[in-house]
């Protein structure tokens, strides 16, 4: 038997049991079952229980590249355990899983320029779980607090700030898309800079979010 979570278009994440089996003919395989790949699902919702059999499950689109670019699938093993952690609620919610549907096929059928991909993904799910950085107070030389997610022309009185000089990249990283992103050069101890700092400020605002175990694997597959 094994367990694997689920973001849903209907009911949020949800937990499904999958019954192992060798046989061809099973009509569940578990290798279906990769890192932000598309399932359709059929599924036993039972009253009072929180972990369903599936029925049936079959690829709902099929992936081009992101199982076959070591890039991408870096990207998506790390993309798979921060939305993991991050998405708890039980219930849809049609935006956030368009959000998602629509960035992992970006993702999915791009051919360059993406390796800013998973800054930007992370960025704008801020908005979705109600964490957007306030941008309205930014002024040259200000800090961004990332304990109460705004600009401060003064010196926060706790130690989850940014100095100065980072904090002006917040705007203009924050107005990055994945069509522009390209334009905004990065070096990889920028980019590192960036996805650990981002890493951060979900872990100061989500109750229980560790230290992601992919973040070096995917900080290592850019060096």
């Amino acid at each position: 038997m094994n367990i694997v979570d689920v973001y849903t278009k209907l009911s949020g994440r949800a937990s499904f049991l999958i019954r192992v089996s060798r046989s061809r003919k099973s009509n569940v395989k578990s290798v279906l079952f990769q890192p932000l790949s598309f399932v359709e699902i059929e599924a036993d919702f039972r009253a009072k229980s929180s972990i369903y059999p599936i029925r049936n499950a079959k690829i709902w689109i099929p992936f081009r590249s992101i199982p076959y670019d070591p890039y991408k699938s870096a990207m998506a093993l790390f993309l798979s355990e921060f939305l993991y952690r991050a998405l708890k609620e039980e219930e849809g919610n049609e935006p956030l899983f368009a959000y998602l549907e629509h960035s992992i096929l970006w993702l999915d059928t791009c051919q360059t320029n993406f390796s800013n991909f998973h800054l930007v993904f992370l960025m704008r799910l801020s908005r979705f779980l109600g964490l957007y950085p306030n941008l309205a107070h930014y002024r040259k030389g200000s800090y961004f607090d990332m304990l109460n997610a705004q600009f401060s022309s003064t010196l926060p009185t706790h130690a989850s700030f940014l100095s100065a000089e980072e904090s002006a990249r917040v705007p203009l990283l924050m107005r990055m898309n994945y069509e522009t992103m390209h334009i905004v050069r990065m070096n990889r101890n920028q980019r590192d800079r960036c996805l650990t700092l981002i890493n951060d400020y979900y872990r100061l605002h989500l109750p229980d979010f560790p230290v992601l175990k992919s973040l070096d694997v995917l900080k290592a597959i850019f060096d």
